[in-house]
């Protein structure tokens, strides 16, 4: 195979790879939580301790994220706003980040089976507003 294909095929395989990144969210507002309007993504505050501020708690934004390939910290990140910024948040306050496994697969024939799991990145954040 020609040296120039050879870097071509390479080239295409890593950003087939790089596209396969996967990112998932969901979010649970609390029932007695108060309800505001929707705030700006880019204005909320990714936090890594409660403040201690008064604030409202108004409910959990969880993202599912690959390991391989891992996708960007900052796409995390923007889920993480986008999803608290629909409740009306202006923070979320990361109270779980980790890699965990998430799925199992078995591989091998039925006499010598083994089984092998899989990996993923779990982020929980408490969505709040900070009072007046």
């Amino acid at each position: 195979m020609p040296r120039a294909l050879r870097l071509v095929v390479l080239t295409l395989s890593a950003a087939t790879l790089a596209a396969c990144a996967s990112v998932d969210v969901q979010s649970t507002e609390y029932v007695a939580a108060p309800r505001y309007q929707p705030t700006d993504a880019k204005s909320v505050q990714i936090l890594r301790a409660e403040p201690k501020a008064p604030h409202d708690r108004l409910g959990e934004v969880m993202v599912d994220a690959s390991t391989d390939p891992p996708p960007p910290v900052v796409e995390i990140e923007q889920k993480l706003r986008q999803a608290a910024a629909k409740m009306g948040a202006n923070a979320v306050v990361v109270v779980l980040d980790r890699v965990q496994p998430v799925a199992a697969y078995v591989t091998g024939p039925y006499w010598d089976r083994s089984v092998e799991s899989v990996s993923g990145r779990k982020v929980i954040g408490i969505a709040i507003r900070f009072r007046q």
